[in-house]
């Protein structure tokens, strides 16, 4: 992460927002305190949940990335009369 003055930052607004698309988030001071990220949008959808369209999040699994142990019982059950 780069960090850029306040001044810079405006001044060089385009590499800026280049570098924050290619070599990753950029970091903005004010009178030497933090103050803004600059980051690619695909960074901040993911960061935010966003990343894809409504209907891919309704039909896609949750933590489709994680393996989930899942294990049946081998008791079938009580008999039941009928």
């Amino acid at each position: 992460m780069s960090r850029w003055q306040l001044q810079e930052a405006k001044q060089q607004f385009s590499r800026v927002v280049e570098l924050a698309r290619t070599e990753g988030p950029q970091i903005v001071t004010r009178h030497g305190n933090e103050v803004v990220v600059i980051v690619d949008v695909q960074e901040y959808r993911r960061l935010r949940g966003q990343d894809g369209d409504f209907k891919s999040f309704l039909l896609g699994p949750p933590y489709a990335d994680v393996e989930l142990p899942i294990e049946r019982e081998s008791d079938p059950g009580a008999e039941v009369e009928l």
